[in-house]
């Protein structure tokens, strides 16, 4: 199994959702670095659940610098950030071990573990491993934000409800930054409250879009062919449990336009080039031209829902019906937020030590 990503900075995650712990290892950050623990904390608590949007497994999430920080700052070796599991009631994945659940990774990971896995609480593919991820990415967002790298996501959209688009970026994402559920406009978060209670009211469960800002970013960072900023960011964001689909700009919008229309001219502004449009996303030939990233990401529905499922049962190789039992989420798009800039703000310290060395981040 591949549970490391990056090559400058480099980022392993580890456990189970019922084991003893998770956590992330960060290897290649530069010394130096400062290490704020309540900040860890806050991004912490922006993963967690919260009331009725979200499962009822409240995991505290106290975790623990086990190596990698001494009085507050970063020494350059290897972080190791652990963080306990304490509210598991595995009995609820006992009665259906060899059911598959639809959608999840129950059957896949079968064929490929040949049965060796931890199945409890989808084991090592549970969303409750991005933890460490956010643990760790918060370290890199601080080492970030000290140059002046911006990074925030908002819920684009949730069910058929619209939040309203990035006006001025700097000002939106330090707003989002400080929300617990990312929207830029209030009245739609009422509005995505209520659609996914009454989602979780019809058994279901709902997913949606998040849209992502990066600003501040230099020019000329990114490696054609293969390890473009787009494809980097990409082979991440698609490692975080329900992330379907991710778009870059006005990706999908060119396709029925021209080039006229999605070229991004050229201009210069105070001694400086700009485009005076931004539908490539700020890169072009894989490489950041110094306008703001924007992406997207299409969240699915949790897959689990509380409706009877047909599946099968891959011991006695027979159609089965399942009814999941136990405690889920009717949406994770805002938790999942917090777990995007956390992967981003991971991928761009490895992107950037890279270019310009590791202790440029100090």
């Amino acid at each position: 199994m591949k549970n490391t990503f990056g090559q400058s900075v480099s980022v392993t995650i580890y456990g189970e959702s019922h084991g003893q712990a998770i956590g992330v290892v960060l290897d290649g950050l530069a010394p130096g670095i400062s290490v704020d623990e309540d900040f860890i904390q806050s991004q912490l608590t922006l993963r967690r659940p919260s009331g009725s949007i979200s499962t009822a497994r409240q995991e505290p999430d106290p975790f623990q610098i086990l190596s990698g920080v001494y009085e507050g700052k970063t020494t350059g070796t290897p972080i190791s950030i652990m963080i306990p599991n304490s509210q598991t009631r595995s009995k609820d994945y006992s009665a259906t071990r060899a059911l598959a659940r639809p959608g999840h990774a129950d059957y896949t990971a079968y064929c490929k573990y040949h049965g060796f896995e931890d199945f409890r609480g989808g084991g090592h593919f549970s969303g409750r491993i991005t933890a460490g991820l956010v643990a760790g990415g918060a370290i890199a967002i601080s080492a970030l934000k000290a140059k002046n790298i911006l990074i925030g996501t908002h819920i684009k959209s949730c069910g058929n409800i619209q939040d309203r688009e990035f006006q001025n970026l700097e000002e939106d994402i330090q707003a989002l930054n400080q929300k617990s559920f990312a929207v830029l406009d209030e009245a739609k978060a009422s509005e995505m409250h209520e659609k996914i209670i009454q989602t979780a009211e019809r058994k279901d469960s709902i997913g949606g879009i998040l849209e992502t800002a990066v600003l501040n970013l230099p020019a000329g960072i990114g490696e054609p062919w293969f390890d473009t900023v787009e494809g980097l960011l990409s082979h991440a964001l698609f490692s975080i449990p329900a992330v379907k689909g991710v778009q870059f700009g006005n990706a999908f919008d060119m396709v029925n336009g021209f080039g006229s229309e999605y070229n991004d001219n050229f201009r210069m502004q105070n001694n400086s080039v700009i485009t005076e449009t931004n539908h490539n996303a700020g890169i072009n030939g894989g490489i950041t031209n110094g306008m703001p990233i924007l992406f997207q990401c299409a969240v699915k529905p949790t897959p689990s829902i509380y409706q009877a499922q047909n599946t099968v049962d891959f011991f006695k190789n027979e159609n089965a019906v399942l009814e999941i039992k136990g405690r889920h989420d009717p949406a994770i798009i805002h938790r999942a937020r917090v777990v995007v800039d956390s992967i981003t703000a991971l991928v761009l310290c490895d992107i950037l030590a890279g270019r310009f060395g590791t202790d440029w981040l100090a």
